[in-house]
């Protein structure tokens, strides 16, 4: 069940890339993948670094590392999304090694300096084997840095959430899409509510969906409902997640009070 529902969800991501590869503006900027990974990481650190990408998608990410200076790229996608990833990051092809493999197929390499994974690891139904890869990827004192949907700070959002997954996760894509356009103006309304209160995830629709344009905000609320498997993770899951497969120096950061970003060192 969990291979066939691990499947299915590199399938779901892969048609989802496929439709939107779209990478410009706030969407595929230095300022969101900083505002994910900061204050434990920033594209800046990365110049001159060996770095690996677990689950790049449409390559938004990619872009950035390798426009920060990455010495060497590794993207991992495992899903058809792989076309859209080489025909987005095209510019950077001399300084990328495009692998068409899941995150624990990271080769054993023990020469990275950097390993970070963006909004993967809580698809994925056993994450464990792809951390006990980044930890053989890294060289000693290379650090592995995900971002994971938290539990905290979640309860009204997850109380909705998992409510209309029960449906839209097995909706076509059309069906999918008249289901965000349904549930956009709603958003648009709560977004300008949260400019003058102090509404749940006031913060976050502020510093992260009120930049976007409104076809990158629609793509949010469609990659909010349509994956198979999506996990919340509690402070405490997200940190034994790093440091059962021997990460030291472990440090976590509640990005907007509703996320976890984690940062480990392999000794």
């Amino acid at each position: 069940m969990t291979d066939q529902l691990g499947a299915r969800t590199i399938a779901d991501f892969g048609e989802q890339w496929t439709l939107y590869p779209g990478t410009d503006g706030f969407f595929g900027s230095p300022e969101l993948f900083n505002d994910f990974l900061n204050p434990l990481l920033s594209d800046r650190d990365l110049a001159g670094n060996r770095v690996a990408e677990i689950g790049a998608g449409s390559g938004r990410f990619v872009n950035i590392v390798a426009a920060a200076g990455a010495a060497h790229v590794l993207a991992l996608e495992p899903s058809q999304a792989m076309r859209v990833l080489r025909q987005n990051t095209e510019r950077y092809r001399d300084r990328i090694t495009y692998l068409e493999t899941t995150g624990d197929k990271l080769p054993a390499s023990a020469d990275l300096d950097y390993v970070y994974s963006i909004g993967v690891l809580h698809h994925i139904p056993d994450p464990d084997p792809v951390v006990a890869a980044a930890f053989r990827a890294l060289r000693p004192g290379g650090r592995l840095v995900v971002w994971l949907y938290g539990r905290e700070g979640n309860g009204l959002y997850l109380m909705l959430a998992h409510s209309l997954r029960v449906v839209t996760r097995r909706l076509p894509h059309r069906g999918l899409e008249l289901v965000v356009a349904a549930l956009y103006p709603v958003l648009r309304l709560y977004m300008a509510l949260c400019r003058v209160l102090p509404l749940p995830l006031a913060e976050y629709m502020r510093r992260v969906l009120l930049p976007l344009t409104p076809a990158a905000r629609r793509l949010v609320v469609y990659d909010q409902l349509n994956p198979a498997y999506a996990k919340y993770y509690t402070r405490a899951e997200a940190e034994q997640l790093l440091t059962k497969a021997g990460f030291t120096g472990v440090r976590l950061h509640h990005r907007h009070g509703i996320s976890w970003t984690v940062a480990g060192t392999r000794p």
